[in-house]
């Protein structure tokens, strides 16, 4: 009897603490939406099953020597698996639509206001003493309103690594909820007849500016913000390697079978950060309210940039584009590009909409590098 007693200790079952078994369902709850409703199945997969695996309990694989604690060491602590992805989303980037309309660049900038709203948010919740954000915190769940999920993670992962679990699954989450969360706050800011607005096409965009663009971008922007230069250099070496014509294998391998081994390992290091003592706290609950109002604002100041400068100009565009200035890349252009149809069949905004897209993703990254800055 003693044995089995004995034995029965031994298992995780009998170890396992309340908080744990939450953490396991949140984990599952994860996969379920990757899965079977298609939300972010690359990130979220990878998160969901190393939540799972960094609430086992009487195994250590989150903590110390663990494989998933290594994988955090060696890749988020360090700054290199963000910055990884980033060289990969920059080498399948086009910059043509942006730099065939460069006005779109106040639209991608306009929408960052909903980072600094928010960290301004954040710091006045813990004013008031209902939740107590440090400006690191504040920084880092502010950078959320990006909806770039490698930012956020990179910003959390420097600023405030205590709370990277809530922040990745908040900004991946609502990087998914795109379709959901955008149209209605689109609809309520713009008119019938603004919506039916159509554009005239775009101009051909040589490849000489395709590959001077990164370039001058990288240098403009690196000299004037420093600490942004990680990012936005990964970015722009990776867009580089695509639009010069000469290193197509590296460009090939940079678009796939690196961007996939690093998300898988970026996604198992988020999850050991999932642990039950780390995860279900008040913050979390902050966090993820706080994220999704620094969605809407960059989302409502994205269009509202957008109206601005119709007024202030005779060439017009349709306010629907401001709502790609945040960076949920290509996924805020397709539904700009829905909501364009829904009103005119004949609105194809899809090539208008990517510029303030793209123009999000370095916004997003020139964001971070002043949090960084000022924050850190």
């Amino acid at each position: 009897m003693d044995q089995l007693l004995q034995l029965w200790h031994t298992t995780g079952i009998s170890q396992l603490q309340p908080g744990q078994f939450v953490m396991i369902c949140v984990g599952l709850t994860l996969l379920y939406l990757a899965i079977a409703r298609s939300i972010e199945p690359l990130l979220l997969v990878p998160i969901g099953f190393g939540g799972i695996l960094s609430n086992i309990p009487g195994v250590d694989i989150a903590v110390g020597t663990g494989i998933l604690h290594q994988f955090y060491l060696m890749g988020i602590e360090t700054g290199v698996f963000p910055l990884l992805i980033f060289m990969g989303l920059g080498a399948m980037t086009d910059f043509g639509p942006l730099l065939a309309n460069p006005r779109t660049l106040l639209l991608g900038a306009a929408a960052q206001f909903g980072i600094f709203a928010t960290l301004l948010g954040a710091l006045g919740l813990s004013e008031l003493g209902w939740i107590p954000f440090t400006l690191k915190e504040a920084a880092a769940i502010g950078i959320i309103g990006g909806a770039d999920g490698p930012t956020s993670i990179y910003v959390a992962g420097i600023l405030a690594p205590q709370i990277l679990g809530a922040v990745a699954v908040a900004a991946y989450s609502y990087m998914a909820l795109v379709p959901i969360i955008q149209p209605p706050i689109m609809r309520l800011l713009t008119t019938e007849r603004e919506r039916k607005l159509e554009m005239v096409q775009l101009r051909s965009v040589r490849q000489r500016e395709k590959i001077f663009f990164p370039m001058v971008l990288l240098l403009l922007v690196a000299l004037l913000v420093p600490s942004a230069a990680p990012l936005l250099g990964m970015f722009c070496f990776g867009n580089l390697m695509l639009e010069c014509g000469v290193v197509d294998r590296l460009s090939d391998t940079t678009q796939h079978a690196l961007i996939n081994i690093v998300t898988i390992l970026l996604g198992l290091a988020v999850g050991s950060k999932l642990g039950a003592e780390q995860f279900l706290d008040t913050k979390t609950l902050g966090i993820l309210l706080l994220g999704v109002v620094a969605f809407g604002i960059g989302t409502a100041c994205g269009v509202v940039m957008a109206k601005l400068m119709n007024l202030l100009s005779a060439i017009k565009v349709n306010p629907l584009i401001g709502a790609a200035g945040v960076s949920a890349v290509p996924m805020a252009a397709r539904v700009v590009n829905r909501e364009g149809l829904k009103a005119n069949p004949q609105n194809y905004l899809l090539m208008h909409a990517m510029g303030p897209n793209v123009a999000g993703v370095i916004g997003s990254a020139i964001a971070a590098g002043v949090l960084i800055k000022f924050a850190g």
